[in-house]
């Protein structure tokens, strides 16, 4: 069995925030399997399926972002499910907008979801997908960019890096997260 948390932040005011990026991944991963994110527990709001011929779970922290640990241990705790099958999806300012890159271990970056998954599971060693949504002009606060919504033109965009993210996901279930990194990293 694999799990996919998507970060974002719950409430309707922040659906289409540049910080829901992870949400929206999940919600369009979901669709393509048919799978409904309908069940409350563990913090989350969870989904199960099967993508591929793999059992998979679909996780959506209601925590707000920078307590999304919470929810993971929550998660890993109740199930007794292992780190190494899960993958984190989420927004990351360092990545272009409509590029994704894929890691398996490093700091935050900065970033509080990220920060919260690390200290809950004492280790930074988890698999991610870090979807683009590029950096602010200079002197726009990072805290009001990733709380605001993105741009009509950037639409395309934002709908490639949400299929690309699908497209890896999909691909990791069934392949090793380094063959995944290696055709999907570019």
């Amino acid at each position: 069995m694999k799990w996919i948390v998507g970060l974002g932040n719950p409430g309707p005011q922040y659906a289409k925030t540049k910080h829901n990026v992870g949400f929206m991944a999940l919600n369009e991963l979901a669709a393509r399997h048919g799978i409904s994110l309908n069940q409350n527990k563990c913090k989350s709001i969870i989904g199960e399926g099967v993508i591929g011929g793999v059992k998979t779970v679909l996780i959506k922290p209601m925590t707000f972002m920078n307590l999304s640990g919470e929810a993971v241990r929550a998660y890993m705790d109740y199930y007794k499910v292992q780190l190494e099958d899960m993958i984190v999806v989420y927004d990351d300012l360092d990545t272009e907008l409509g590029k994704v890159r894929l890691r398996y271990q490093g700091s935050s970056g900065g970033h509080n979801g990220i920060k919260s998954i690390i200290q809950h599971t004492g280790t930074q060693n988890f698999n991610r997908v870090r979807m683009g949504i590029s950096r602010p002009e200079p002197g726009y606060a990072i805290v009001d960019y990733v709380l605001s919504t993105f741009a009509k033109k950037d639409g395309d965009k934002l709908q490639d890096t949400i299929t690309s993210t699908c497209d890896a996901l999909e691909f990791s279930l069934k392949n090793t997260f380094e063959q995944t990194m290696a055709k999907f990293n570019g």
